[in-house]
This record gives C-alpha cells, sequence and structure tokens, in this order.
C-alpha cells in the first residue's frame, strides 16, 4: 500500500467512523461516489462491497428478474454469470470474437424474446464494440449493463466505458486498475435504475433520505461499502488516468518491437479504440505457442485462466440454486446450454491467445522478454 492510501485510511481510522452511517457530515464512501461519477461523466455512482454486488445491484435496478434471460459472454469472470442467477434470471452464453469480446453479430443471434438484458465484458482493460451492442440492443429493446470491472478509467471513442451502457458494473478487487481488496460500483443516468439499486444495497434504505421518493419499499440486504474501503481508493481514483498512461506507453513498446522484429505467427488482439488502447493480448498461431508463452511470469494463456472461461463455471453448470423452490431454471421457458461445445469459436480463440500484463510499476519477465529478446 503505498503513502497516500496509508495516509487515507489512518485519517478514517483516527475519526473511528468505519461505517459510512456512523458518523456525521460527508461520508469517504459519499465523497468516492462523487468523484467516480464526475471522472465517468454520470449521474449517479453507487459505492457497493464487491464487483459481484455491483452487478447484482445493476440487475435489480434494471427490473430482471425470474423468467428473464441475460446475455453474457463465455469468456468473463463466473461472476458475470453468476449474478442473473442471484436474481432469478439464466444467462444465455454469447461467443467472443478476436478482440476477447463479446461478438456482436452473435450477441444478435441469441435474442430470444425472453433475452431482457447483455452484459459486454471489457475483458483485461479490452473494451467491447459499443457502437455494434448498443445498436443490437436499441433494436431488440434490451437493456445494457456494462461490466467494466476488469477496466475502470479506459475509454471507447472519447467515452469512459461504464457509462455508454444504461447501467455498468465496476470491480475494485485486489487484481483491478483501482483496488481496496474488495469492492464494486453501479453506475448510471437512470434515475430509477440507481434508486432501485440503492434500496436493494442497504436494508435500511428506507430511513435514507434522497435515494426513494418515487420508489416503492422493498427489502434490501447489506452491498455497503465500508468507509475504510472509500478512503482508500480516492488517492487511486486521482491517480488514475497517469496510470493508465504508463500502461498505454509500455503496450506501444510491445506494439514497436513487434513490427520491427522478426515475428511470425504472432499477432496483437485487435481493439475497438486502437488510439486509446490500455490492455493486451497476443494471438499465436498454435496453441502450443501461446503455452509456452503463457507459461512466463506476467503472461497467461487465457484457456487456462480458470473460472474465467465458461466451461469452467461448474455452480452455473449444475442448473442449481440454494433451494429447490427458487431455482431460475424452473422460471425459464427453455433449457439453456453450458456444455463444453455451447461455444466452440470462444474456446479457439482462448487457446491460441495470451493475455499480457501491463503493469505500471514494475516490469514482468513477460513484459521484458517482448521488448527485449524477442525484438533481436
Amino acid at each position: 500500500m503505498r503513502f497516500r492510501e496509508m495516509g487515507a485510511a489512518v485519517r478514517v481510522l483516527a475519526r473511528n467512523d468505519l461505517a459510512r452511517y456512523s458518523g456525521g457530515g460527508t461520508s469517504e464512501t459519499s465523497r468516492f461516489e462523487a468523484e467516480l461519477g464526475r471522472m465517468l461523466g454520470v449521474e449517479h455512482a453507487l459505492a457497493v462491497n464487491s464487483g459481484t454486488s455491483a452487478l447484482i445491484g445493476a440487475l435489480v435496478g434494471a427490473g430482471i428478474g425470474p423468467g428473464d434471460e441475460v446475455l453474457v459472454p463465455a469468456f468473463t469472470w463466473v461472476a458475470t454469470a453468476a449474478a442473473p442467477l442471484a436474481v432469478g434470471a439464466v444467462p444465455v452464453l454469447v461467443e467472443i470474437d478476436a478482440s476477447l469480446t463479446m461478438d456482436p453479430a452473435d450477441l444478435a443471434r441469441k435474442i430470444t424474446p425472453n433475452t431482457r438484458a447483455v452484459i459486454p465484458v471489457h475483458m483485461l482493460n479490452l473494451v467491447c464494440d459499443m457502437d455494434a451492442i448498443m445498436k443490437v440492443a436499441a433494436e431488440h429493446d434490451i437493456v445494457v449493463i456494462e461490466d467494466t470491472c476488469q477496466a475502470i478509467g479506459v475509454r471507447h471513442h472519447g467515452r469512459r466505458v461504464g457509462s455508454i451502457g444504461h447501467v455498468a458494473a465496476f470491480s475494485f478487487n485486489q487484481h483491478k486498475n483501482i483496488t481496496c481488496g474488495e469492492g464494486g460500483a453501479v453506475v448510471t443516468n437512470d434515475r430509477r435504475i440507481h434508486a432501485r439499486a440503492a434500496m436493494h444495497h442497504d436494508v435500511g434504505s428506507y430511513e435514507r433520505p434522497g435515494w426513494i421518493e418515487t420508489e416503492a419499499l422493498f427489502p434490501g440486504v447489506n452491498h455497503r461499502m465500508p468507509e475504510l474501503s472509500a478512503a482508500v481508493l480516492r488517492p487511486q481514483l486521482a491517480a488514475l488516468d497517469a496510470q493508465l498512461d504508463r500502461r498505454r506507453r509500455r503496450r506501444q513498446m510491445v506494439l514497436d518491437r513487434i513490427a520491427s522484429g522478426p515475428w511470425r505467427g504472432v499477432a496483437t488482439a485487435p481493439h475497438h479504440d486502437e488510439p486509446d488502447a490500455v490492455g493486451l493480448a497476443l494471438t499465436f498461431d498454435d496453441p502450443e505457442r501461446a503455452r509456452t508463452f503463457g507459461a512466463l511470469r506476467g503472461a497467461r494463456r487465457l484457456i487456462d485462466s480458470g473460472r474465467h472461461v465458461y466451461t469452467n463455471w461448474q455452480s452455473v453448470q449444475a442448473k442449481r440454486s440454494y433451494h429447490p423452490l427458487f431455482d431460475p431454471h424452473g422460471w425459464a421457458g427453455r433449457e439453456v446450454d453450458y456444455g463444453p461445445d455451447a461455444c466452440p469459436a470462444t474456446l479457439e480463440i482462448l487457446s491460441r491467445t495470451c493475455s499480457v500484463e501491463l503493469a505500471p510499476e514494475v516490469p514482468t519477465p513477460a513484459f521484458r522478454f517482448l521488448t527485449r529478446a524477442m525484438g533481436r
């Protein structure tokens, strides 16, 4: 933890107001929400305790529930698929394309009369083709919930990801661009979505002013963000653009080396906003070459990334809930396929593709290998 974050944590500890509503005045959490909203250019930001909570809150806010289908990419952290199940809906798998994000063409093919929402995921700081996805969603009147957990701060044609869809979810867990260990946020320009998500995230919301005047009450849970988390996030948010700039420079170093070196059978995964690209992945002509490169620290062959691949979502594949009467698949109008053959294009792409860590602090062995040894 850096000095700025340590100082922020000490400030909260000194006040002894560790919960959002335990003290008077403006809380660290409220300040973080305001700063996040300003950065993204959205009207409403709601801090929660995890990215999974943010996805669930976004779905609740959008009114998604039993009998609904939610389209999710076959390459994403399992929480993207588990969140619809938590509100009684069922996830439906969509192929990714070479960009490692949702394929808009397959998205259009997977829409049924029960489709109510789509969750495009900006994986590894690689942005989705949001123009195409928003077009498909508008044609079929479905809600777009951006899963921006792995790409906070990144832009798509001048707009911050998370500000393009109807609502977005962020994560601040240990491996994200900014982190407090665990945390998340729901952001939207829709007052009703925000009010419903706020009511859901706080079981005591009916006593909080300014959130729910226009919404009928329903009981919530406790997904609130604690003050320590918000305090640790605020200085990181202020420094986020500088951090992303360092990642962009490192990405360009790799691209320059690839362009000048004797690289054959390898290409960078395409980006939907190349001038502002932050994330980097390499696609090889042979899965074994990808496996070899993925063994380097700071790289990973994506087919080996565990619960980011739909074939490893055992809890989703089980089609069960904690109680037999609360089974979303019992409310679905059809059988949904999560088997190994459901998204073959995704598996083929992931078997040949490696992510490259561009952490702005210490260069990884994979990064040094790309910018030095392979350039000779």
